[in-house]
């Protein structure tokens, strides 16, 4: 029991931490509309900022907004570039993923891997510190989590979110309100890409360590929790997209975790993880058209 209960807080606390990810790819994915792959360099940014100041002695807490403001800035240019200079939204993504991965070698002093262990950071200081042991950093993570969701919510429902969500369905709205909906998607852009930076900061600080490389397969990841989520709980209402893709990257690494323990070398995780996504995605397409067939048949 002692094994299965660590294997379920494990997966909770990865599962809340990327799901915080998979919130900021749900906004440029599924309102936008934008297959940003930015996102596999603002996630090791937000962990690569957050080890460099966290060793310079700065407050984890303050290390947590600089990596989302860094990671909206990220997704500034990455807007720039499509709105403004009409580079396509994979080139664009393309392009700032591969000018960051230099910054944060950077922001590492050229080293791969920047460790800061034993030193302070949200789940060893302050009233994390007086939180159950065991339990102390899921709890954190599902309420910084959970915290995110009710924000982007929020924002989702004043007038800026109304038109954000518009200009990815219908951008003439927008120019009809007397907005530009290119400056919309620069925002979404932005928001969506400092959760990721926030998502990798916090993983930097539950690991003690941030590597340039994770990078890697994080917008496989994101898109298939969203995907999973968006297509496991459509139908149940008082499920918001928001919640949905958290519960969707929850899913995502208990599938891993449960192939780990039966047995997969993690020299194919990568597979797995592309395997995943794939049957989210043809499962996405295959379920509706049963559903009307079922329907028509009756």
């Amino acid at each position: 029991m002692d094994i299965i209960s660590g294997l379920v807080i494990n997966v909770l606390e990865e599962g809340f931490i990327y799901g915080i990810m998979a919130v900021g790819v749900y906004i440029t994915y599924s309102v936008l509309d934008f297959p940003d792959l930015s996102v596999d360099g603002t996630f090791p940014l937000g962990m690569c900022l957050t080890a460099m100041l966290i060793t310079a002695g700065v407050n984890p807490w303050l290390a947590c907004v600089a990596a989302f403001v860094v990671g909206a800035a990220a997704g500034c240019i990455t807007g720039f570039l499509h709105v403004k200079l009409g580079i396509t939204d994979l080139l664009s993504g393309i392009l700032v993923m591969t000018g960051l991965y230099s910054i944060n070698l950077a922001l590492t002093g050229g080293s791969a891997v920047l460790p800061f262990y034993n030193m302070p950071t949200i789940f060893n200081t302050g009233l994390a510190a007086l939180l159950p042991s065991g339990y102390g950093l899921v709890i954190m993570v599902a309420v910084i989590c959970i915290g995110v969701k009710l924000l982007i919510d929020l924002y989702l429902k004043t007038q800026s979110g109304m038109l954000l969500r518009a200009s990815g369905d219908n951008p003439q709205y927008v120019v009809s309100q007397g907005r530009d909906p290119g400056k919309m998607k620069i925002i979404g852009l932005a928001i969506g890409n400092g959760c990721t930076a926030l998502s990798g900061c916090i993983l930097a600080q539950q690991t003690e360590s941030a590597n340039v490389a994770v990078g890697t397969g994080m917008v496989v990841m994101a898109l298939a929790s969203v995907i999973i989520g968006m297509n496991l709980f459509k139908r149940v209402s008082f499920v918001k997209p928001t919640l949905a893709v958290i519960f969707g990257a929850i899913i995502y690494k208990a599938c891993l975790a449960i192939a780990m323990q039966i047995g997969l070398p993690t020299n194919y995780l990568k597979l797995l993880m592309a395997v995943i996504f794939t049957i989210a995605l043809v499962g996405g397409k295959l379920f509706p058209e049963r559903r009307k067939k079922n329907h028509a048949e009756s």
